[in-house]
């Protein structure tokens, strides 16, 4: 009998989404960009959940490369569910910015957790080092879309 595929849930920041947009001259900015696409073709089939949130669009209105902006926003057509910022999600943010996180990061993280995803991932090391730190706190996996993949 074939094994039946998991339809994760996913939250991909901001740094995810950018990089299959990004320079691909070095090897890990085009091995990551290269997961990135692998894991939205199955989001695209519909295997697989993609999740945004309004964090994701604040973030998203200070780019100012607008080509790269657009081609993001194509791959957040795909996704099913989106998570608002409330006050709920604001003070778990601030327990989280007390941890180290950037104020994107707890957000991107709290929606991340709201949403009750599979995977959190992230191309940020300094984000990646402080979640696993923190991974008792934290209510989500996080991890990099290069080992995730290679971790299914």
């Amino acid at each position: 009998m074939a094994k039946q595929e998991i339809n994760y849930k996913i939250y991909l920041d901001v740094c995810c989404l950018n990089r299959p947009f990004d320079d691909w001259t070095q090897e890990r900015i085009r091995l990551e960009g290269e997961a990135i696409l692998s894991i939205m073709e199955r989001i695209s089939a519909k295997k697989w959940q993609l999740v945004t949130s309004e964090a994701i669009t604040v973030e998203l209105e200070k780019m100012r490369n607008l080509e790269k902006l657009e081609n993001i926003l194509k791959l957040l057509e795909f996704a099913t569910i989106t998570i608002n910022i409330n006050e709920e999600v604001d003070l778990r943010s601030q327990q989280l910015e007390n941890l180290g996180f950037s104020l994107y990061d707890s957000f991107h993280i709290v929606c991340a957790e709201v949403a009750q995803v599979d995977i959190f991932l992230s191309t940020d090391d300094r984000l990646l080092k402080n979640a696993l730190r923190h991974q008792g706190v934290l209510k989500i996996a996080v991890d990099n879309p290069i080992s995730w993949l290679m971790k299914l």
